[in-house]
Order: C-alpha cells, then structure tokens, then sequence
C-alpha cells in the first residue's frame, strides 16, 4: 500500500529530475536487491526526514539537548548507501561463487544438442540466487527485442565483477567467431575456479592488516581523543583555559574525520587494489569514530569518576 503523499512527491520528483539520474539511482537500488522506484524511493526519505526532524526538534525543545541532534536523519544516506554496497558485494561474491558450476551446467547443455539461448533459458527456470535472477532479467530483454550481443554484455556489466566481465567477454567472443561453444565455456569456467581460488587466498593473507587498520580507526584514536576532550574539560573545570585546551577537542574532532576518511581508502587498496571502492569503508569508519568520540567525550568523566 502506496501512501498518497509518497505518490505525490514521487510524481513532482520526476518531473523535476532527469531521467538519467533516477535511472542511475533505480540501477543504484537494484544492485542491494531494493526493488523500488527511485522517485518513491527519494520521496520516502524526504518524508522520513521531514518528520524525524519534527520529533527531534520537540524533544530537543523539551529535553534541552544540543541542536547537533538534528543531523541524525540524515545519516540514513550513508547507512542506505552502505547497506547497498555491502549487499551488492555479497551478491557479487555469491554469484562469483556459483559461476563455475553455472558455467559446468551450461556447457553440459550444449554438448546434448541445445542451443546457446534455449539452455540459458532453461538454466534460468530452475536456479536461484543473484546470478540466475540477472540470467532471467537478459532472457526477458532479449524477448523484448534486445540484441543477444547487448543484452549479454549489459548482465556482464551490472554484475561489476571484473573477472566475471572478461570471462563473459571470452564467452561472447567465441560465440561470434563459431568455436565450439562448450569446450570455450568448460575452460574458462576452470580458470574462473582457479582464480577465485586465488583471490581467496590474496584475501584472507590481508585480513589481520585490515582489522589492524578498522581497530585503529573505530577504538584506538577515537578513545584517545575523546580522552584529551575529557582533560580539556578538567582543566576547565579548575579555570585553567588555554589557547591550546580551547582548541584541542576541534582539532581532534577535525583529525578524526580525516584519519578515518583515510583509513577507508587504504583498506579498499590492501583488499582490491584500487582506491573507488574505498568510499563505502570510509563512511562507515567515520560514523563510527564520530559516535564513539563524542560517548568517550560526553560520558568519559562519569567513567572515571
């Protein structure tokens, strides 16, 4: 059930934002398994802030707690963006897994006699989990008139697995040029096993530096800081302000933000080896670091004492 005021702001949404952007947020959406227009989508987090911020206000308002309260709705962007990409990484480990297999079976279906898009079709009633849903989803583009070549190389492209790209690149490849589709896809599907392999072994040999990496962000420099925060605030106390006791909390605040920010960069370069990826480690790192920060702050003299 659709609330009115959802379809009311979704319709001034797309009227107001191009297409190519709520197409890019819908492909964004589905990649975490969010099957929801992107104008609905947007026009729920509007409502959704509008009225956090009313409840917050009021009990700000009565409690007397700081206006920095009214940030909180909208950290529901970081947390959806991080949910996404998190979703959408399991889903591409999951189908890199069942790859192989899927690829063994297709292969046995065209050594009996069927052709290249009959046993896709069939392998597509039958599976389940991520890779067969993108194997469904061709299967109906190309009923809708997509070329075969296209719709093959736009699954390749949404699974955002650079093995699996190449590998569905070779397939395409040797389809065009007349091999012998099921020797073609019974060797890459060996090489594709053997790769992953691999990249488990590469994964799990950087794992301690990781946790090293996530600890130093998440406990050890928020704790630390929030403890200067604290000593600031003895040293207040007693009316001992300085230059440098004033200025110490922001500046620790400011390092925080940017150490964390970085160690989430660092971290998609020791797992991936490219930087891109880094973003959805930083937001969460920094949230974190942040909460932790101000609890040691805020409640570190309670602790204490």
């Amino acid at each position: 059930m659709k609330f009115k005021s959802i379809i009311f702001i979704s319709e001034i949404l797309e009227n107001k934002i191009p297409e190519k952007y709520l197409e890019s947020l819908r492909e964004f959406l589905l990649s975490g398994s969010i099957f929801t227009e992107a104008s609905e989508f947007l026009a729920g987090m509007i409502i959704f802030i509008l009225v956090t911020e009313i409840i917050l206000v009021t009990i700000s308002f009565i409690l007397n707690l700081p206006s920095s309260i009214l940030f909180l709705p909208f950290l529901i962007f970081p947390a959806i963006y991080t949910y996404v990409s998190v979703k959408h990484e399991r889903n591409v480990a999951e189908i890199e897994q069942s790859a192989p297999d899927f690829l063994r079976q297709l292969s046995s279906m065209l050594q009996v006699g069927l052709s290249f898009e009959n046993a896709m079709e069939d392998m597509s009633k039958y599976g389940k989990g991520p890779l067969y849903d993108e194997m469904r989803r061709t299967i109906i583009e190309i009923r809708m008139g997509r070329n075969f070549d296209e719709a093959w190389i736009a699954m390749s492209k949404r699974l955002k697995s650079r093995e699996l790209e190449r590998i569905f690149g070779i397939i395409l490849d040797g389809r065009k040029s007349g091999s012998s589709m099921a020797g073609v896809i019974m060797d890459v599907s060996n090489d594709l096993r053997d790769l992953l392999a691999i990249k488990r072994e590469r994964k799990s040999s950087v794992m301690m530096a990781v946790m090293f990496l996530i600890i130093s962000a998440v406990i050890a420099t928020p704790f630390a800081l929030g403890m200067v925060s604290v000593y600031g605030g003895f040293m207040e106390s007693f009316g001992q302000v300085t230059d440098i006791v004033a200025i110490a909390p922001i500046a620790g605040q400011m390092y925080l933000v940017i150490h964390s920010f970085l160690i989430g960069f660092i971290i998609s370069i020791i797992m991936y080896g490219e930087v891109k990826k880094g973003i959805k480690f930083s937001i969460p790192l920094v949230v974190a670091s942040v909460v932790i920060f101000y609890g040691v702050s805020n409640f570190g003299t309670s602790m204490l004492m």
